[in-house]
């Protein structure tokens, strides 16, 4: 019987399936493809360099609700292997991780490297046999169970393998899987996840920089809308509370063309009522405060003034002197600032995107196809992502494990 797996894609959950395969079933060999000449190229890049592992939830339940795609059928892989047994694998392996006031968690170091290295140690250790610039062109099934992997690149050749895991990564075009067609499954077409809004006649343009800890972004006329930190780019607008809406709206946003009126609430802890309210309360304690040098509810001075200034309040205009019209104007700039959003802007370089193998074409507790015996698949080229915060790497180690479990095991015959 032939004692061969190979997996395709060099990245989180690449790694992570070829070596909880290897670390299964020593006698196995086992093969990691990788098309380009770069290993963990994400994982690398991700969180400014300092590689956002996971996300610090102490249950399945609070896990799972950070996923647009795949949230319910996730539930039990992540009972399985979940963000503490992340945590657990990286620490047994001498990279323990630390949590960030939002819950996100990094490497104690602070650098994506050591994650990168601990993956590559790991693996070199396991045995897994590690080829660059090699590209399995054709995926052949065979009569008697198993592949024939027609490699090109640095090591063309046909390479039988008893088991497959497919772990390429998100593709941005429903062509880049074809390939995958070809064996019989379907794919939900990808769009884009996780990008920016681009805002060209933006009034904020000359912020760059400036940001809010708490904001509220709300698409107007959809059931869209997400808190949390905002940052005003020279673009538009960003941070997590963008970054999270494009995630959850990435379907509808692309039916959209990436057009529509953002409006933002710069103080989500009111309402209308109770501003006015507050408004009222302060205008009689501080009339003689001039308003466009005052900011109030703790925002940027630079963001206040820019407000009070789109509203209409003049240079020395003092509370007691604001007309109620421009009071008007100043609260439903507060409250719905509306930014004509045209566009959108991938976030740094981490590219994220939904869509690919639809999750019911997979048995999600070996990840193997349902199509094909002893063709496995993990990370983004399922169906599934994930908000910012550390979940796109936690569905690719979970996926990547049981995965790689599965792939330890003796193919059934085809």
């Amino acid at each position: 019987m032939n004692s061969t797996v190979a997996v395709l894609g060099g990245g989180a959950a690449g790694f992570f399936g070829a070596i909880a395969c290897a670390e299964a079933n020593p006698r196995l060999t086992v093969y990691l493809l990788e098309k380009t000449g770069k290993l963990l190229s994400k994982v690398r890049v991700s969180g400014g360099g300092r590689c956002n592992v996971t996300h610090n939830c102490s249950s399945v339940a609070q896990l799972i609700q950070h996923y647009p795609r795949g949230a319910k059928q996730l539930k039990d892989p992540f009972h399985k292997f979940g963000a503490q047994d992340t945590v657990q694998w990286f620490e047994k392996r001498g990279v323990p991780l630390k949590t960030e006031a939002d819950g996100r968690m990094f490497p104690v170091t602070d650098s994506s490297e050591t994650i990168a290295q601990c993956l590559l140690d790991t693996a070199h250790r396991a045995g897994v046999r590690v080829l660059l610039s090699t590209n399995a062109e054709r995926i052949e099934p065979l009569p008697g169970g198993g592949f024939a992997l027609h490699l090109t690149g640095a090591s063309p050749r046909v390479l039988p393998v008893q088991r497959l895991l497919v772990a390429t990564g998100g593709l941005p075009k429903a062509d880049g899987y074809n390939w995958l067609r070809a064996l019989g499954h379907s794919v939900v077409e990808p769009v884009p996840s996780l990008f920016t809004f681009n805002v060209p006649s933006s009034p904020l343009k000359e912020l760059m920089g400036v940001s809010v800890p708490v904001a509220r972004v709300v698409l107007a006329g959809e059931k869209l809308e997400y808190e949390g930190p905002l940052l005003i780019t020279h673009w538009g607008i960003s941070g997590p509370a963008v970054l999270k809406l494009s995630a959850w709206g990435a379907r509808r946003l692309h039916e959209l063309q990436y057009t529509g009126t953002a409006l933002v609430n710069w103080i989500p802890t009111y309402t209308e009522e109770t501003l006015r309210q507050w408004l009222h309360v302060f205008r009689d304690d501080n009339g003689r405060k001039v308003v466009l040098s005052n900011p109030l509810f703790g925002l940027p001075q630079r963001l206040w003034r820019t407000l009070a200034e789109q509203a209409g309040v003049g240079t020395d205009t003092r509370w007691s002197e604001l007309p109620a019209k421009t009071q008007n104007r100043l609260i439903e700039l507060l409250l719905r600032m509306p930014l004509a959003v045209r566009g959108k802007t991938t976030f740094k370089e981490e590219f994220v995107t939904c869509g690919g193998i639809p999750l019911g074409e997979v048995n999600l507790k070996t990840m193997e196809s349902r199509l094909h015996p002893g063709l496995h698949f993990a990370g983004e080229v399922l169906d599934i992502d994930g908000i910012t915060g550390g979940f796109n790497f936690q569905a690719a180690w979970t996926t990547g494990f049981l995965a790689g479990q599965a792939l330890s095991q003796p193919a059934a015959a085809g």
